[in-house]
């Protein structure tokens, strides 16, 4: 079937394309590769991606070509699934003859709830749906297709048995020539990242537990698969020839550490080639292992700290002790890797002290650059399951983004309410960034580089335009 995969047109600075965490609006500008959907693009012969958020693809654009398609699969979420519904309506107007399917975390947990308030999506392929998507792309009988809910011909939602894990990572081809065949990769940028970019997958699934984490509990699992060392390294190789403009290269596995001899084979692999590359890790590397990958070409670790008290990382099941955390965070600063953390305002046990603490802990250990988030319970989590059961979530905030894409805060506790744990997030950012010490850092680097001047400069304004929106939000909940 010809079939185009999509990432529908949302709101302004929408990033879902990502295996993010969440999708919302960032503080800056920032665009992730589509990486979810252009692996089983690269499955399916005669098939294309459109990423329209960075490419800033009008619907009225992907409507006029729907007729050039047999099958449309969009990859949605919990914020943007009544406007991805909407996009595939609008595809079906223009060819009534389409059928349409959704992918992602939203569906695979309530693949039956998502069919039954959509009547216009056909199925939903649940968990990992690579080759599900594939076989139904291939003309296979509905029925006997492992992982996809549907609608059968009399409107009845039908769940077949699930389908399992893929084991032999090296079956799936590169997403790379996809990236090259259908996306500007100039469009995607992130601001701790050097431009332009690419990232990719080199394994699935995370060992780590943590209560809020959306893809492991939802599509990855708790079982770190992962490519060959040489599956990657091949691609790697490809994409230096393929986009010789690119200036890093990113991992995004969930935990790309988890298998530190094999990160640190790939990293000794990387090195031969002379790429600059950088990676999702947790806080707990030994110094050994991050002097292997730093000689290997690693500039920069994303490093989900989370929190600065140990009480809160034992509540959501991080496996993390804060003195490790300082020791390798240390160790990274010695060894010349940058660090961007990230940190998580609201998770259970969060009070106006241990706001305090993680804020001083961030200024302690003093990562090259921060993101802070508010705790989203995405539905399919242990935290939503938590909260609900306990109260923390209420029906009067239970939306994780506001209409213009937002990130708003939706869990309470007792002694700490939703407007003081939505307003901690700019106190964090200011206290953080507007330091002396910080501020002359920051100030020092854009004078030995005019590019990333113009960079800074581009995303301090945005900075200041982000806050002024939160400022809109809180004072509408105050009245």
């Amino acid at each position: 079937m010809r079939t185009l995969f999509l990432q529908a047109p949302s709101f302004d600075g929408f990033d879902g394309g990502a295996g993010s965490r969440y999708q919302a609006r960032r503080e800056i500008a920032s665009f992730w590769y589509p990486t979810w959907l252009a692996q089983p693009a690269a499955l399916v012969e005669n098939s294309k991606l459109i990423d329209a958020p960075p490419h800033r693809t009008p619907l009225s654009e992907i409507t006029a070509q729907a007729r050039d398609f047999d099958l449309a699969v969009l990859h949605t979420s919990t914020p943007s699934f009544k406007s991805d519904v909407k996009t595939i309506e609008a595809l079906k107007a223009a060819n009534p003859s389409l059928k349409a399917g959704l992918i992602g975390a939203k569906v695979a947990v309530d693949a039956a709830g998502s069919l039954a308030a959509a009547p216009v999506v056909d199925f939903v392929a649940r968990n990992e749906f690579d080759f599900t998507v594939k076989e139904v792309a291939d003309g296979m009988d509905w029925k006997a297709i492992r992982g996809l809910s549907f609608r059968d011909g009399h409107g009845e939602i039908v769940h077949n048995a699930d389908r399992p894990m893929i084991e032999q990572m090296d079956a799936l081809p590169f997403v790379t020539p996809i990236y090259k065949r259908d996306l500007k990769i100039k469009n995607y940028f992130i601001g701790y990242l050097k431009h332009p970019y690419i990232s990719l997958y080199t394994g699935r699934g995370c060992k780590s537990r943590c209560t809020f984490c959306l893809w492991p509990q939802t599509v990855g699992g708790h079982r770190y698969r992962t490519r060959s060392v040489g599956h990657v390294l091949e691609e790697i190789a490809w994409a230096q020839k393929a986009f010789p403009e690119v200036k890093e290269f990113f991992f995004d596995d969930d935990t790309f550490t988890d298998d530190l001899p094999r990160a640190m084979e790939i990293a000794r692999g990387l090195g031969k080639l002379g790429v600059t590359w950088s990676c999702n890790a947790k806080a707990n590397v030994p110094r050994e292992a991050l002097k292997v990958m730093r000689e290997g070409g690693l500039r920069l670790l994303l490093v989900g700290y989370e929190s600065g008290n140990q009480q809160i990382l034992h509540n959501i099941k991080k496996g993390m002790r804060i003195e490790v955390a300082e020791r390798f965070t240390k160790d990274c600063h010695d060894l010349g890797i940058t660090i961007h953390g990230t940190f998580i305002m609201g998770l259970p046990g969060e009070s106006k002290e241990t706001i305090e603490e993680t804020i001083r802990f961030a200024t302690r250990i003093n990562p090259h650059t921060i993101q802070v988030s508010l705790a989203a319970p995405y539905p399919g989590t242990f935290l939503y399951q938590q909260a609900l059961e306990q109260g923390w979530l209420d029906d009067a905030n239970a939306e994780l983004v506001d209409d213009h894409g937002v990130q708003i805060a939706p869990l309470h506790y007792p002694g700490l309410s939703h407007s003081e744990i939505f307003d901690s997030v700019e106190t964090f950012y200011r206290r953080f960034y507007f330091r002396a010490g910080k501020i002359g850092s920051i100030v020092g680097e854009m004078v030995r580089s005019p590019d990333m001047m113009k960079r800074r400069l581009r995303e301090g304004v945005e900075f200041f335009q982000f806050l002024r929106e939160r400022h809109k939000i809180a004072q509408g909940a105050a009245n």
